[in-house]
């Protein structure tokens, strides 16, 4: 299912300027939601994050449109995954951005295969390094080809993901994630700065842990420390919280461990009640 300029069609396919800067250069940015029962789960965070996302790259997202958009699509399925897509739009031949910048926007719906959300998952690391120098190592922008190439890697060695770390040698982030250890009752992420992505799910896990007797906590993590952890876990907007059961040669008792439990059962219920919905829901 697409929606593009103010209408819903079924299908993929949509007339394209092939002059457009998103196919050409990657400059663009996306957003992927998860939809439940017609709700756009962590709708407003979603739509920040692209705005801030598509101001970063030095253009405007016209907020309104993207959340009618979504809204739209999330209508269509019980159950599906939501991505939007804004682009600079097209411009003369070059690097340089146009003067005045023509945004496209489109969305498309996918439905969500049952059992995505807090399955367990196997990380493989990559050889390839995350560039914590760079802006589109904390936006989504539309040049994901190093984790495109690294989960292709990932899976021949029979994991799910691939693992990054940064330029300096510490734990980034996986290919469509943020990573977190458990270290008795402190739950710890990288800090933006070292080459991830502001995550939504990654910020509501911060914001849940001290009501459940846990310590958040965001500083840099280095494999060995990772190695130590008690359990670990990948936040994203589809699988919400996965626990690791490996990463690399490292297995972990991550789904059975209390605090990852714990985070489970409390992001349940607060996407059940956004969403109008019961907690097995």
């Amino acid at each position: 299912m697409l929606w593009r300029e103010g209408q819903l069609q079924e299908g993929s396919l949509a007339p394209f300027d092939l002059a457009d800067r998103g196919l050409l250069l990657g400059d663009g940015v996306f957003d992927t939601a998860m939809a439940l029962g017609g709700t756009v789960v962590a709708e407003e965070a979603h739509l920040t994050r692209l705005s801030r996302a598509a101001a970063a790259l030095g253009f405007p997202l016209d907020r309104d449109e993207a959340r009618t958009a979504m809204r739209a699509l999330a209508t269509r399925t019980e159950r599906a995954a939501i991505r939007t897509t804004v682009t600079r739009g097209s411009g003369p031949r070059g690097l340089r951005p146009p003067a005045e910048a023509r945004p496209v926007l489109w969305a498309s719906a996918a439905p969500l295969r049952p059992g995505t959300a807090f399955a367990e998952i196997s990380l493989g690391w990559s050889a390839i390094r995350r560039n914590e120098t760079s802006p589109a190592s904390r936006h989504k922008t539309l040049g994901y080809l190093d984790a495109v190439l690294a989960a292709e890697v990932a899976a021949g060695q029979g994991h799910d993901e691939a693992a990054f770390l940064n330029t300096a040698g510490r734990v980034a982030c996986a290919g469509t994630g943020n990573l977190f250890a458990v270290f008795g009752h402190e739950v710890v992420t990288p800090p933006l700065g070292e080459g991830v992505l502001a995550g939504i799910m990654r910020a509501r896990v911060l914001a849940l842990a001290p009501g459940l007797g846990l310590v958040p906590a965001e500083r840099p993590i280095t494999p060995e420390a990772l190695a130590g952890a008690d359990a670990a876990f990948l936040t994203n907007s589809l699988r919400l919280i996965a626990p690791v059961r490996r990463i690399g040669e490292r297995d972990y008792a991550s789904a059975g461990h209390p605090a990852v439990r714990d985070l489970r059962a409390a992001l349940s219920r607060e996407i059940a009640e956004a969403c109008g919905l019961a907690v097995e829901g």
